[in-house]
């Protein structure tokens, strides 16, 4: 599945810096085209949802992020997330053979484990939103800090084999590309039936904030639907307990 990319867009690849999304705002204000991608081999400050850390070693994840001007309405804006992570997820299938599930909102798995997250992230611009979408893929690692050896894997764990970063970046921006040409073209509803066949949230009992129930489907705009005993809720925001 292959779409073509912007033809200004550009890569911008740095060693260090102090997260990739950042720069990528800041090549947005100066006027960065839409697909422009920042990558680096190492972020002093690199960050997750609601502001967590994200650390890796040099070398070790591909950290990537892309700029997007998107067409969508801003209160569609959010289907970028599940976009990405079935691009993230398809990109694993076809570089490492291997079979990611995606947990709501913004989690690839591997047998349960994290092996890669999304961030997106929107502005507004002078004319239309701003939308950075962060992806980091966990490639080389051999090992993770005791607090997340249980709950954190990587392509280099799961595998044995190495990966080359440059070969999985160029895969997932291909997928990236078509899933997204899709969701602007034809609507959420390809990328929704393909985020439900790769759900490793749909049909569990889940609690996000202070809703419990049973994780039903996604809505229009990527909110979670929660049935709880009988009456269905939405979540447009949070993180599964």
């Amino acid at each position: 599945m292959t779409a073509p990319a912007s033809t200004d867009a550009a890569i911008v690849r740095l060693a260090s810096v102090d997260s990739t999304q950042s720069v990528a705002f800041a090549l947005a204000e100066r006027g960065a085209a839409d697909r422009t991608v920042v990558v680096a081999d190492e972020q002093s400050a690199g960050r997750g949802r609601r502001g967590r850390a994200w650390r890796a070693p040099a070398g070790t994840s591909l950290l990537a992020s892309i700029l997007v001007r998107s067409r969508l309405p801003k209160s569609l804006l959010a289907t970028l997330s599940p976009t990405a992570a079935v691009a993230t997820a398809e990109a694993l299938r076809r570089v490492a053979a291997v079979t990611a599930r995606l947990k709501w909102p913004n989690d690839v798995l591997i047998e349960g484990k994290k092996i890669a997250g999304i961030l997106l992230e929107s502005r507004m611009g002078p004319a239309a939103p701003v939308t950075i979408i962060g992806i980091g893929i966990n490639i080389g690692q051999r090992e993770f800090p005791p607090e997340l050896a249980g709950i954190a894997t990587s392509v280099a764990l799961e595998t044995g084999r190495r990966v080359d970063r440059d070969t999985m970046l160029a895969v997932l921006l291909e997928e990236f590309d078509a899933w997204r040409a899709r969701l602007e073209g034809e609507g959420f509803g390809l990328v929704r039936e393909r985020w439900r066949a790769l759900s490793d949230t749909l049909g569990r009992q889940v609690t996000v904030d202070t809703v419990t129930g049973v994780a039903q489907d996604l809505d229009h705009d990527g909110a979670l639907l929660i049935d709880v005993g009988g009456t269905v809720q939405r979540v447009i925001a949070g993180e599964i307990a």
